[in-house]
């Protein structure tokens, strides 16, 4: 159930624009990956300043516990679901994230986060390279 609630604060802190709430989700160590590359928290910030703006609409995440003697019961994985819908246009993104957890003195938190795009022909990718600019890049 925490990490459903950790999903979910995900999705509206990214559908609000709220970006320090979306930074608290993830570990101090947490990267997002898509568009061909991985991303740092200290470029997050501008990663989702160039995304478009809409509704994050998640589905519910299948949550797998690491196999026998894997862990110590503080770490998982996951993937969850997604829908974008852009606040303009009404134009959708589908597709899925491929999760890291991890289990901290406050609470779970993503440690990575990778972004699976769903295309009309069937194809899942990560994404087209480069379509975000990493700045002085």
């Amino acid at each position: 159930m925490e990490i459903q609630q950790l999903l979910g604060r995900y999705a509206v802190h990214m559908t609000r624009g709220d970006i320090d709430g979306v930074l608290a989700v993830f570990t101090p160590d947490g990267t997002y990956s898509a568009f061909g590359d991985t991303y740092g928290l200290d470029e997050f910030p501008a990663l989702v300043a160039a995304a478009p703006k809409g509704l994050f609409l998640v589905g519910t995440a299948v949550i797998e516990p690491p196999g026998p003697g894997e862990a110590d019961g503080n770490t998982a994985t996951g993937t969850q679901p997604l829908c974008f819908i852009d606040h303009a246009t009404h134009a959708m993104r589908i597709g899925y994230y491929n999760d890291t957890y991890l289990r901290t003195a406050d609470g779970w938190r993503l440690r990575t986060r990778a972004m699976t795009f769903i295309r009309r022909s069937g194809a899942h990718d990560s994404g087209r390279p480069h379509a975000f600019e990493r700045p002085g890049a």
